[in-house]
């Protein structure tokens, strides 16, 4: 009798516990600030699709039009209330100016960050992957034209994102360079495809516009992520392009997991600041 009460209070003493995580689990961890929220019916993408717009607090008693980040990964239960709140810090210091965030809610995420490939163990993170063409299509023949529609904004455009959207962030950044101005990559997911977009990178950098470029990347302790972060260092600094300015920050105290939060002011005033 006392063996069987013995296990049923370790039972619910393990059930509490873990009821207890779960409920701490759902407590947002980031404050959601006031934003604007929109939906899009794609015909790249065929579905439709979530914005979340931030806009600083004088926005309304300005005229002025502003710069817009860009960020993948930007659902409210994402990451987009963070960076938000990042921003909105950022511009209260005077460390950037004010500007406008776009975040687009994910759906299927591995669908669209990332490019097609040839290896098999790729193809097993998702259902589908290979659609960051389309995706890319999706921002600019769609959505930068709904944000200049709806909002004052700048011809002048930043994107931000980590792991596999900061793979996308980087394959933008080669392949279609003119999309933005400022592209800044925080643990870019840069082993896919056998490390093509890095085994391309430098025949894709000498057909860069004559625009000036900013491109901000970073890497955590991931082994994989890491050691092929050093080789696009290493290919950006023997390319030595005039139009081109970028900065490594080489984060390896981070984890992937922690790496994003820890990098996205410095990365913000590099890329954004006065």
């Amino acid at each position: 009798m006392k063996h069987m009460l013995k296990i049923f209070t370790v039972l619910i003493t393990s059930l509490f516990i873990l009821q207890s995580c779960k409920i701490k689990k759902a407590v947002p961890s980031d404050s959601i600030p006031k934003h604007e929220t929109f939906t899009i019916s794609s015909q790249k993408l065929n579905e439709k699709r979530i914005i979340n717009v931030w806009v600083p607090k004088d926005y309304t008693k300005s005229k002025d039009s502003l710069t817009v980040v860009y960020m993948p990964d930007g659902g409210i239960q994402e990451d987009f209330p963070h960076v938000a709140n990042t921003l909105k810090k950022l511009i209260k210091d005077k460390k950037i100016e004010p500007v406008i965030l776009v975040g687009i809610e994910n759906i299927q995420r591995r669908k669209d960050l990332t490019p097609k490939t040839e290896v098999e163990d790729d193809k097993k993170v998702a259902p589908i992957v290979g659609g960051s063409p389309d995706f890319r299509d999706f921002i600019n023949d769609e959505l930068f034209p709904e944000i200049e529609k709806r909002f004052r904004t700048k011809n002048y455009k930043a994107i931000i994102g980590e792991s596999l959207t900061g793979l996308f962030i980087t394959e933008t950044f080669l392949e279609s360079p003119q999309m933005f101005d400022v592209y800044i990559a925080i643990d870019p997911s840069l082993w896919w495809n056998n490390q093509y977009s890095v085994k391309t990178a430098k025949q894709n950098l000498e057909k860069l516009p004559s625009k000036p470029i900013k491109y901000w990347f970073a890497a955590s302790d991931a082994g994989d992520i890491n050691r092929n972060t050093v080789q696009l260092e290493t290919i950006l600094k023997t390319t030595n392009l005039p139009q081109l300015k970028w900065f490594y920050s080489n984060e390896a105290k981070e984890t992937h997991a922690t790496i994003y939060r820890a990098t996205e002011e410095k990365a913000l005033i590099w890329g954004l600041g006065k």
